[in-house]
């Protein structure tokens, strides 16, 4: 295994996925961000939807400032085509409006990231975890689920028609921990751990029912994640991550754990889809559960630095 240190010289190809169509469902920021992005490198026009817009946070769980539309313009500045659409995906009639435009404008989808989340103030710190059933606030917990669970189910609905016209589509079901991982651990709190589970088999489950139409599902987890949350928490940016690390920090912001050093900046995971939609044997993974760095190792792309790493392996 390549090890996160190791640097290689690694470019994506701008013309893998253009002419191709794809939602990211959930792209406003984090690892949303991090597909559609990667998407865009590899020449897709991506649809980016969310309820962070330049018009209005509609229905956000999150007080932050990243918004659709700046998601589709950095799709469009890395080479493809970026269209950002407010959407909430717990509300079906929107995301039935949603299919309905993309059916007009696009005629089809070739690729559906169902990225939707927005649990991530909901599942609380490590101060909040291993609450029992019992004790945990019922409503937050049920919202957790609702946030996974529901709008996954929704989206999949209302868009999945528009993927399975002609054969060759990929749904990405998007997870925290593979199916493997994920059954023999514990993760926070029942209904996290509910929540995660249930997306791994989403993609099995799902990926049954396309076969028949030539389309894969496959779900996809990342490791440990830089996202725009993530790098706040430790007061750092993507261009200096490593000084969380540091043992002694003069700004009083927390130390990153150990494992911090083989965290991946969003855009890795979103290669890892980027080149599972541009591989003609894609159905070789439906139903499957994996990494970002699984996904690494067999096609040979990198994250923005260079480096190949695998927030799940040992130390």
């Amino acid at each position: 295994m390549t090890s996160s240190s190791a640097r290689t010289v690694w470019s994506p190809d701008p013309e893998a996925l253009r002419g191709r169509v794809a939602v990211v469902a959930g792209a406003t920021r984090g690892a949303g961000r991090g597909f559609a992005a990667a998407l865009g490198e590899a020449g897709a026009t991506v649809i980016c939807t969310g309820r962070s817009s330049v018009s209005g946070r509609q229905a956000s769980d999150y007080d932050r400032p990243e918004t659709i539309e700046e998601t589709a313009d950095l799709v469009t500045r890395l080479g493809g085509t970026g269209i950002a659409v407010q959407v909430d995906h717990l509300d079906s009639g929107q995301v039935r409006r949603l299919a309905e435009r993309v059916r007009a404008e696009h005629g089809r989808i070739d690729v559906l990231v169902n990225d939707i989340w927005g649990g991530e103030l909901l599942k609380g710190g490590p101060a909040q975890w291993n609450t029992p059933v019992w004790e945990h606030d019922l409503d937050d917990g049920l919202r957790i689920l609702r946030l996974a669970v529901d709008t996954h189910l929704i989206t999949s609905h209302h868009l999945l028609p528009l993927l399975i016209g002609e054969p060759g589509g990929l749904l990405v079901e998007v997870t925290d921990g593979t199916a493997e991982t994920n059954a023999a651990w514990y993760r926070i709190s029942v209904f996290y751990d509910l929540a995660k589970a249930a997306v791994n088999r989403l993609a099995f489950s799902q990926g049954h029912e396309l076969r028949p139409y030539g389309a894969t599902a496959v779900a996809i987890t990342p490791g440990w994640l830089r996202s725009e949350m993530m790098l706040d928490n430790f007061g750092v940016t993507e261009d200096n991550w490593r000084d969380a690390l540091a043992a002694d920090r003069s700004d009083g912001r927390p130390t990153a754990p150990e494992g911090f050093a083989r965290s991946e900046s969003p855009r890795y995971v979103g290669r890892a889809v980027a080149a599972l939609a541009a591989d003609p044997d894609r159905a070789r993974w439906n139903q499957r559960s994996v990494t970002s760095a699984e996904l690494a190792r067999e096609y040979g792309f990198t994250d923005i630095d260079g480096t190949r790493p695998d927030g799940w392996s040992a130390p």
